[in-house]
């Protein structure tokens, strides 16, 4: 039989060159859409007077520049906002205008969006700095001009620019969260392999374990028969065998298990048939084990129970292999803070069987010298697991296996393990300095901005009050160093020329206000100056 597999069909370049031009002309048309909204403010300001009549070759320079920005804002959004920057300083020094204001803020949005962190501080400076400098060279009042200029670079370059920067970190953080989980789902993948191959491991400890205790038993009953005198010689000799059969498949099942349980296993095995340590005691006794049995107190949890049944079990395993012979204590005290077991042999007697070399003999289960995989390793790892301690070493002539399950399961810390700290003493989530360290600063540069602004204001309105007093002791033909003497610091920055009347001509002119109030129109007094001498004085009524 054959098996076709059914690929579908190869995707060809043709295919591959068509959805590429698609994509382009999809940015072309969202590039071209971006350009006409923004050319809609830059041709509408100047047809309906909001900003001063320009030639028709400056407005088609700025239509330009605007779609040359509009076309290399993908790949230089940079320079896509420095263009429309120099477009505002082009078109006022303060950077304030209604034609490009809004090109400037989205590409400062979009300049945020693409990720440049480093060099956009730098272009602020710069164009702070130029503005600073086209301000200086005119013959004007610099500070209201140059605090336009840092609102403007504030709150239609800065903010828009932190803006696209927290848009672009979040799609970072989603994009980091979307491969975090397709981790977390490959991991999990992995986890529940390994515990398929631990769940195979354990049970092929519990063979072990148990199928090992009953062949250790069968080598002890045979080698009973085998020196008992009552039986012929034909009859020992089958014992004998049985006896060393025993031992073989003990080793082979050793071997067998071995290559079904892996390296490091941490994992408590299965736990055996249910049988009290009475009978498992008994039955060993019977085999021809000299045991002896203490028991104090009744049992209370199965759990804990058979784990005291697995630790008797492998201790008595252990003194038939390792001292065959010699006499075993089980002792099991229960109480209410736990139940204590201990498993002590004497020792092989000098009459034992030869243990044949390079057979492992009892090592403490603490040692970090003992070989991993070994059934006294198991049953340390399965009593700290109940939060127990374990013991096991040598006891005089013999060796004694001793462990302790507290009855509430409290956990035992071991030494230079630190205690896992609670959900109240963990660290709390905190949001990260560089994401809101950016706007705070803006933030309390904007405050303070706006606050040295109003205070500029009411400096400058404040300090360029004319007192009617004075106003009316002026008289046409004083002397202008007359006149001084008695005329405020400043002068009014806004003068109210479209209500005045037209001044002599040939002469200089110079307002000021009538009072000191802040944020209403008020009377405004004009003074005119010519060859040293007051040639008009006027009174400018507030507007209604």
């Amino acid at each position: 039989q054959h098996l076709t597999i059914d690929r579908g069909p190869a995707p060809t370049p043709t295919g591959s060159v068509e959805s590429v031009s698609h994509l382009v002309r999809r940015r072309l048309a969202a590039d071209a859409l971006l350009w006409g909204c923004l050319a809609v403010p830059a041709v509408a300001a100047d047809r309906i007077g909001l900003n001063e009549p320009r030639a028709a070759w400056q407005e088609l320079a700025g239509l330009a520049v605007l779609a040359a920005a509009a076309a290399v804002h993908r790949t230089r959004p940079l320079l896509a906002f420095l263009a429309t920057a120099a477009l505002g300083l082009a078109a006022a020094p303060s950077l304030f205008t209604v034609s490009y204001g809004p090109a400037l803020a989205v590409f400062a949005l979009l300049l945020g969006a693409r990720g440049d962190a480093r060099r956009a501080p730098w272009a602020f400076a710069g164009i702070a700095a130029l503005g600073t400098v086209r301000i200086l060279v005119r013959d004007v009042d610099p500070v209201p001009e140059w605090l336009v200029l840092l609102a403007t670079l504030l709150f239609a370059a800065c903010f828009p620019w932190l803006i696209g920067r927290h848009w672009h970190q979040r799609a970072e953080l989603v994009t980091s969260a979307l491969a975090r989980a397709a981790q977390l789902e490959r991991e999990q993948r992995i986890v529940a392999d390994r515990a398929r191959l631990r769940e195979r491991a354990r049970i092929a400890q519990d063979m072990h374990d148990s199928l090992g205790h009953e062949l250790s038993l069968l080598a002890l009953r045979a080698g009973a028969l085998q020196l008992d005198p009552a039986l012929d010689e034909h009859h020992r000799a089958a014992a004998a065998d049985l006896r060393a059969a025993a031992a073989d498949a003990t080793d082979r099942l050793r071997e067998i298990i071995g290559l079904l349980r892996e390296e490091g296993e941490d994992s408590a095995p299965l736990v055996p048939a249910g049988e009290s340590v009475e009978a498992l005691v008994a039955r060993a006794e019977a085999s021809g084990l000299a045991v002896r049995l203490r028991m104090e107190g009744a049992a209370r949890d199965a759990v804990r129970e058979r784990t005291v049944h697995r630790i008797v079990q492998e201790a008595l395993t252990n003194a038939v292999k390792y001292a065959p012979g010699a006499a075993v204590a089980v002792e099991v005290v229960r109480d209410a803070q736990g139940t204590s077991v201990s498993v002590t042999d004497e020792g092989a007697p000098q009459h034992a069987p030869h243990v044949p070399a390079g057979t492992a003999p009892h090592v403490p289960a603490a040692d970090p010298r003992l070989p991993r995989g070994t059934g006294l390793i198991g049953l340390r790892e399965r009593v700290l697991d109940h939060g127990g301690t374990f013991q096991a070493g040598e006891h005089g002539a013999g060796f004694r296996v001793r462990a302790w399950l507290p009855a509430d399961g409290t956990r035992t810390p071991e030494p230079g393990h630190s205690p896992r700290p609670d959900a109240a003493q963990r660290p709390q989530l905190h949001v990260p300095r560089r994401t809101w360290a950016p706007f705070a600063a803006a933030g309390i540069a904007g405050a303070l901005l706006v606050a040295g602004t109003f205070a500029w204001y009411a400096y400058s309105k404040t300090h360029s009050v004319l007192s009617p007093a004075a106003y009316a002791r002026l008289t046409v033909g004083d002397a202008e160093s007359e006149v001084a003497k008695v005329l405020p610091e400043r002068e009014v920055a806004d003068p109210p020329t479209d209500r005045a009347p037209a001044p002599p001509a040939g002469a200089d002119c110079r307002y000021y206000r009538a009072n000191g109030r802040l944020f209403v129109s008020v009377p405004n007094y004009r003074l005119c100056f010519a060859d040293g001498r007051l040639v008009a004085k006027d009174e400018i009524p507030a507007a209604s």
